[in-house]
């Protein structure tokens, strides 16, 4: 039975962990093994693929419930429809029922079965930063970016071999791509050593790729930012990643975004707050004030006596919601009215507020010492001093 793969041990997270902590794990790890800082390093450019396949699923809600229950793709284990003695989850890889029972078993009557062309292997995953302003990421946008990465060579189209050249069967594993070790009536199958589980070797390499079948570039690519996205986003773009070795399927591009702030509007979550003065009229008497939207401008009627740090909401005018269920979907706009306190009086203000403190009368503190509380509010400076001390 094919084992399951530790997504949370690859990411180094508590299957506790939030989201956030996922989040914040996968990208430390992939700035860490990102091909663009280990050029050439097989190695890193495996373990790079592991954590972008890991965070795909742990950094998907609905992915990660399934992986941790085991149900959907990540199901496990045999039993109606599992296949072979519970096999049902093995990746055979191209080989048929009888390549497996060879190998199993040291070998068929029909002696060594050749194997078929190897299937090419999925390209590599990357990873770009992408700049936009916050007016893009609301309405969406189509952006340039470039994209280091390694690409098919022109000179052999992938083979690595020279031009006028083929490559030829591997002579260890004649083709096959596998080498196996009889252990008793078991064999133990692993990678050839000679062609590294290719089934072909290169005895003439392409002077362009030295045998890779692949160059470093730098790819120009317009993509499609949706509407809605936010600083730190991470969109997925399917096969746009590396091509892969072999005449395997591309890669994925995963793109961040950075928005630029908005002077205006502050992103909280699906929504937007905006701060709006209100002079100390406006507050006590009421009024309609004018406020900005992401389309113009609409009036608000404050009431009278709205007191600093009120909210009044306009629904569904706030940004697209990325996978809000449909398309349409909109947060809100909140808007928090903040008294507008000046700094200096003239004298004519002074008055002004003289006699308004004069008409209004009545102290806003006299609640503070209800309950029997009024003794310690008669006291004496003095003997306050005395009893802080």
């Amino acid at each position: 039975m094919a084992t399951r793969p530790d997504y949370y041990k690859t990411l180094g997270v508590e299957k506790k962990a939030t989201a956030e902590e996922i989040k914040k794990a996968y990208r430390k790890l992939a700035r860490q093994y990102h091909p663009d800082r280990n050029p050439d390093d097989k190695q890193a450019e495996g373990r790079f693929k592991e954590i972008s396949q890991a965070y795909d699923v742990l950094g998907d809600p609905e992915k990660r419930k399934q992986y941790d229950s085991g149900s959907g793709p990540f199901a496990t284990g045999g039993g109606p429809g599992g296949g072979f003695g519970g096999f049902g989850n093995f990746d055979f890889d191209g080989s048929s029922m009888g390549d497996i029972l060879s190998n199993l078993f040291g070998g068929a009557a029909g002696g060594r079965r050749p194997r078929g062309k190897p299937r090419g292997e999925r390209g590599a995953d990357l990873e770009a930063q992408v700049s936009i302003t916050f007016d893009q990421a609301i309405a969406g946008a189509q952006v340039p970016l470039q994209v280091p990465m390694h690409a098919t060579c022109a000179t052999c189209r992938g083979t690595g071999a020279k031009p006028g050249t083929t490559p030829s069967v591997c002579p260890r594993c004649e083709g096959r791509g596998i080498e196996t070790q009889g252990q008793g009536m078991f064999s133990i199958s692993q990678p050839c050593s000679r062609c590294h589980g290719s089934g072909t070797v290169i005895e003439d390499p392409c002077p362009t790729c030295q045998g890779s079948g692949a160059v470093r570039t730098v790819k120009r690519l317009r993509v499609n930012i949706p509407a809605g996205v936010r600083d730190g986003s991470r969109i997925r773009l399917a096969g746009k990643g590396e091509p892969g070795p072999g005449g395997g399927p591309p890669g994925d591009l995963y793109l961040i975004t950075h928005v630029s702030p908005s002077p205006v509007f502050t992103r909280k979550g699906d929504n937007l707050e905006v701060e709006v003065p209100l002079s100390i009229p406006e507050a006590l008497r009421g009024a309609e004030v004018q406020v900005p939207t992401l389309s113009g401008t609409k009036t608000l009627r404050v009431r009278p006596g709205t007191a600093h740090g009120t909210v009044q909401r306009l629904r569904g005018e706030g940004p697209p919601k990325l996978g809000g269920g449909g398309q349409g979907v909109r947060g809100d706009i909140r808007y928090r009215f903040v008294i507008d306190v000046p700094d200096n009086l003239s004298e004519e203000q002074e008055q002004a507020v003289e006699a308004l403190s004069r008409t209004m009368g009545g102290n806003p503190r006299a609640g503070l010492f209800e309950n029997g509380s009024e003794g310690s509010a008669t006291r004496d400076p003095a003997s306050a001093k005395a009893g802080e001390s």
